[in-house]
């Protein structure tokens, strides 16, 4: 078997990766090991420097969506333009240190075999690194620079995914050595999805669904549960409470796997915000464009278009805030956004 630190040597010389792999523990260690060794190995040359830290953008102008050519799915991924994080540059000083700070937490954990959730990262470093770390935010955006240098995905890291997520609905779930749970009898508070991706990957899944129904309000979610609309409407109702989190992108995806003749369809409100996490579920985000095509679904959009404004009473508007035109502005001058989207027509 090939020396994990030596295919990892192979890994840092091959700039052409623009994903983030699914590694085993030994693995991510190998890889932290050799970053150290690259950072040392420079630092003690004849030529002494600190070496920057190479980075896959994570910015629009570096996306790029793929369009199946068998399927009808697509999926954000990040070309090759970089990014550093440098101790050199006085407004990149710190989050040069997260980066390593935050390596060194993952190291531990999978050392000792442990997984964490960002926020329990995120208290840990405020205890010991109050200097570098005062936000959750700091410690998120560190963990995609992270991903972004050693090209693995944040479960590989040991890091779990805090879920908001819920289902009810025509749905057999059964997690390993457990009784099966029939997710019609959830109530309107439903299942409570788990952050574990690797549980999640383990379900035993059965439904006799017609439609698997994504919904943005958990308001929106409880009625229809509670209604048991599912009894009408065969279906499973997914919704993460708002934006999407990543256990509730991985559980749809695996649905859509698991189920790929049901067609998925995405109940949001008509407005900037509802398409930004329509595309989210459906596209993946660039923020984690190196992972996004582990989650992307084929959602297609249920609910109102701008054709149907005309029936509804004008005192039902609201007025867009400047956040909802922030956000309108980064959808239409993304390559995410289709056509059909920002025309507010319907889709096949």
């Amino acid at each position: 078997m090939e020396d994990p630190r030596t295919s990892s040597l192979k890994f840092f010389s091959d700039q052409q990766l623009c994903y983030a792999d699914i590694l085993t523990p030994i693995e991510v260690r190998a890889r932290i090991e050799v970053a150290v060794l690259n950072f040392l190995r420079i630092l003690t040359s004849p030529d002494p420097a600190i070496s920057d830290l190479p980075l896959i953008k994570r910015k629009s102008s570096n996306s790029r969506i793929s369009r199946g050519l068998l399927t009808d799915l697509s999926w954000v991924f990040l070309s090759h333009s970089s990014s550093t994080r440098s101790l050199m540059k006085t407004n990149a000083a710190k989050a040069f240190v997260r980066v390593w700070k935050v390596m060194e937490e993952c190291f531990q954990n999978l050392v000792q075999e442990k997984r964490v959730t960002q926020r329990e990262l995120f208290y840990r470093l405020l205890c010991t690194s109050p200097e570098y770390f005062s936000s959750q935010l700091q410690v998120n955006r560190t963990i995609q620079d992270v991903v972004s240098l050693l090209r693995c995905s944040r479960y590989s890291l040991g890091i779990m995914a805090s879920s908001r997520g819920l289902l009810a609905g025509r749905l057999l779930l059964q997690e390993p050595n457990q009784d099966a749970l029939d997710c019609t009898e959830c109530g309107s508070s439903g299942y409570a999805i788990s952050g574990d991706l690797n549980l999640l990957d383990k379900l035993l899944m059965k439904t006799d669904a017609r439609y698997i129904i994504v919904v943005e309000k958990h308001a929106i979610f409880q009625r229809l549960a509670e209604d048991r609309i599912f009894n009408q409407i065969p279906s499973i109702l997914i919704t993460a409470k708002g934006y999407p989190d990543i256990a509730t992108r991985f559980l749809l995806h695996r649905m859509s796997r698991s189920f790929p003749e049901l067609p998925i369809l995405g109940l949001v409100d008509w407005n900037p915000a509802g398409l930004a996490i329509l595309c989210t579920f459906k596209f993946g985000s660039i923020g984690m464009g190196l992972e996004a095509y582990r989650y992307a679904c084929n959602v297609k959009w249920l609910g109102v278009r701008g054709d149907d404004l005309q029936l509804i009473p004008e005192e039902s508007l609201v007025p867009l805030k400047p956040r909802d035109l922030q956000i309108a502005k980064s959808l239409m001058s993304s390559e995410i956004m289709p056509v059909e989207f920002l025309m507010g027509e319907s889709q096949g």
